[in-house]
């Protein structure tokens, strides 16, 4: 497995670095080789030599410093993305792969147009513990996580990530949490979210192993901590 962290130095709020720790050990509990590329400003990167690209959350300064540097790259990711590379973008990351950011000032940010979403800042930030139905490999999973964004983003065609069961999500108004386009999927859960949610994590190594023709059930691993954990999560949310 070849994984990619996209601008750790740069976007790594609320730990989000532990999604990448989460992906990398699951595969190696498994036993297998994980090689883990770190790029930065200015790095060469060949999005379809990678089985899992991560992009972590960053504050508005962090997402323009690094928003001429993803316009050289845009077109080589898209191609990735359309040949079913498995990406995961958190909250800056997440807002970055849409059409624009608009300021409280009304100025529209140009995003990087992959995805069809926008995001426009809001009044006040959405904050606190979230749960969300998500359907994966058509199973019903809850997942949990930590959001504090100020923007709101809004999905138009595009397939929601899961329903939001407790907590804002998207933009505390259509119930939707997060986005998803081929093998590509975004929320705004931090926590991290996939230490707190081995389903998902599992799901995105089987997707990745699937574009690289490999057909194999994973081998189960010990979650009961984790699933405990994760339920405990859920029923303080919803009962």
């Amino acid at each position: 497995m070849t994984v990619c962290h996209l601008y750790p130095d740069l976007l790594n709020l609320y730990g989000d670095r532990g999604n990448v720790l989460a992906f990398v050990q699951r595969c190696r509990w498994r036993g297998w080789q994980v090689e883990v590329m770190e790029v930065n400003l200015g790095d060469p990167v060949n999005f379809a030599d990678v089985d899992f690209l991560f992009i972590g959350g960053g504050s508005d300064r962090e997402q323009n410093l690094i928003a001429a540097d993803m316009g050289k790259r845009v077109e080589n990711l898209n191609r990735a993305i359309e040949n079913k590379l498995v990406v995961l973008a958190i909250c800056g990351g997440y807002q970055l792969l849409g059409k624009y950011y608009r300021t409280p000032e009304g100025k529209e940010i140009p995003g990087l147009g992959l995805l069809d979403i926008y995001t426009v800042a809001g009044d006040t930030r959405l904050i606190g513990n979230v749960a969300v139905e998500a359907e994966l490999d058509s199973k019903k999973t809850m997942l949990v996580g930590f959001e504090n964004h100020g923007g709101k983003t809004f999905i138009n065609d595009t397939m929601p990530l899961g329903k939001v069961v407790s907590g804002n999500g998207n933009n505390g108004v259509d119930g939707t949490e997060g986005a998803r386009y081929k093998n590509v999927f975004c929320s705004y859960l931090h926590g991290p979210l996939l230490p707190k949610n081995p389903a998902l994590t599992d799901y995105l190594i089987s997707l990745a192993l699937e574009r690289r023709g490999y057909d194999l059930e994973l081998t189960e691993l010990d979650d009961s901590f984790e699933e405990s954990a994760n339920k405990a999560m859920v029923k303080r949310l919803i009962g």
